[in-house]
């Protein structure tokens, strides 16, 4: 039974009923009775005094994520009582954990008389996801009474869905068979935040619902339920959670979407050189250069800039303009390779490294090109000139009359032209001149002789 914070459970194979204060209050303080009506008028019971103290640093709050198949250990500090850990069930009460996965053990701690409690889980799964409490136990003849003082939120991680621009990327969120029933929703950022962007969600039965560019399919059977989305640009991009519906979402699991533009950048610089890249960013809060051979690596793995421990590397921002600018200075070997530049929307950049005796061979290759070039125009022009003076060898000369003219293979004007006829024609012909000067350009003189 459930009446606002507070849930009742009644273990009837251990005869025990437990109740569960959630988020405690002033307003909880008070005397509670507890027992079991035997009769209608026969009631045994025992009463208890609930205080409540006042101190905000008491209560602690973590969060743990784990990605399938690892191993988490967790860890609380606790007074000098016995120790309790639980794990919240369907019905917000917290009950003990027994399992060959999990290992407890007790370190005694220096500080304020303080123990420190570590939980090792195996092999985590989906099972294991959801919220975890630890706490202090203390008993007397009737009662059982567990201050719960440490929460933890375990999230498990799904290996991050890496696609190019355009193509269409598969979210797959498994769950655990006891929610089979229960309506469930994929959400870009957490589906409990009032800002949350819930993009669908699936209800009892087993059935696919479609949007205009997500497909969310419910496969009971299987306990998965998968959101395809397609013709991916960079506004998909980012961190979406898969939540079960019960009285609140339990966000349990989150994958990252990571879109890489189409748009490639390739850089070669030399040693000793000095590299600026800018990369855009969508998310105020998150903002990545990592080097990896796979951008998927970037989120677990390769070296990101928060963990180069490097003073050639330095970062700026432009918040305004979307860019943020890594810096690399006297550059060196082992700085080339692949890296991812911005988050969660990718440019892969390729920086190519060339030594200095490179640039050196480089530039005696580019002179010794330039040198043959030279050599061969000023080859090329000399036998021209030469052909041209053996075309022409009467170049310069006079013609008949006296006059100079030009190189007829030039198509150029001529000062004057004359006329003579051969002393063996049979012909008749006679020249005639005209006495009016009409100017003419000739490109060329032929004569046709009429044979009678």
């Amino acid at each position: 039974m459930e009446n606002g914070d507070v849930s009742l459970y009644d273990d009837t194979r251990a005869g025990v009923l437990m109740v569960f204060f959630r988020e405690l209050k002033a307003a909880d303080a008070g005397t509670y009775r507890c027992g079991v009506n035997v009769s209608l008028y026969t009631e045994i019971f025992t009463e208890l005094q609930l205080n409540v103290k006042h101190d905000a640093k008491y209560l602690q709050m973590v969060t743990e994520s784990a990605h399938f198949g690892e191993e988490i250990i967790i860890t609380c500090q606790m007074p000098e009582h016995k120790v309790y850990f639980c794990k919240e069930d369907d019905n917000h009460i917290c009950q003990k954990i027994s399992s060959s996965k999990v290992t407890q053990m007790n370190h005694p701690s220096v500080r304020n008389k303080m123990r420190v409690f570590t939980v090792s889980i195996s092999n985590v799964s989906v099972r294991d996801a959801g919220v975890y409490w630890c706490g202090a136990e203390t008993r007397d003849t009737y009662l059982t009474f567990i201050s719960l003082t440490t929460k933890i939120q375990l999230n498990l991680i799904m290996p991050p869905v890496v696609r190019h621009e355009g193509e269409s990327a598969e979210i797959i969120c498994p769950y655990d068979s006891i929610y089979k029933s229960k309506p469930k929703s994929l959400c870009k950022g957490k589906c409990s935040t009032r800002d949350r962007n819930t993009l669908s969600e699936t209800v009892r039965e087993e059935k696919e619902t479609k949007t205009d560019r997500l497909t969310l399919n419910d496969n009971v059977t299987a306990s998965v339920f998968t959101g395809t989305i397609t013709g991916l640009t960079a506004e998909d991009a980012g961190k979406y959670w898969c939540a079960v519906t019960l009285e609140r979402d339990l966000n349990y699991l989150y994958t990252h979407l990571m879109v890489i533009m189409n748009e490639e950048l390739n850089l070669t610089k030399y040693e000793g050189d000095d590299v600026s890249i800018q990369c855009k960013h969508h998310d105020e809060d998150q903002k990545s250069f990592c080097k990896a051979h796979e951008a998927s690596m970037c989120v677990k793995d390769g070296d990101s800039l928060e963990t180069i421990r490097d003073d050639r590397f330095s970062f700026s921002d432009e918040a305004s303009t979307g860019v943020f600018t890594v810096n690399i200075t006297d550059l060196r070997e082992e700085d080339s390779g692949i890296y991812w530049c911005g988050a969660p929307v990718i440019t892969k950049v390729y920086l190519n490294f060339r030594k200095n005796k490179d640039r050196n061979f480089s530039m005696i290759i580019i002179i010794i090109v330039c040198v043959i070039l030279l050599l061969i125009g000023g080859f090329i022009l000399t036998v021209w000139k030469l052909r041209h003076k053996r075309r022409d060898p009467g170049s310069g000369q006079m013609n008949n009359n006296g006059d100079p003219s030009t190189i007829l293979s030039d198509g150029l004007l001529y000062a004057a032209v004359s006329f003579q006829k051969h002393e063996e024609s049979l012909s008749d012909a006679a020249v005639r001149f005209s006495k009016e000067e009409i100017p003419s350009d000739y490109a060329a003189v032929s004569h046709r002789m009429r044979l009678n």
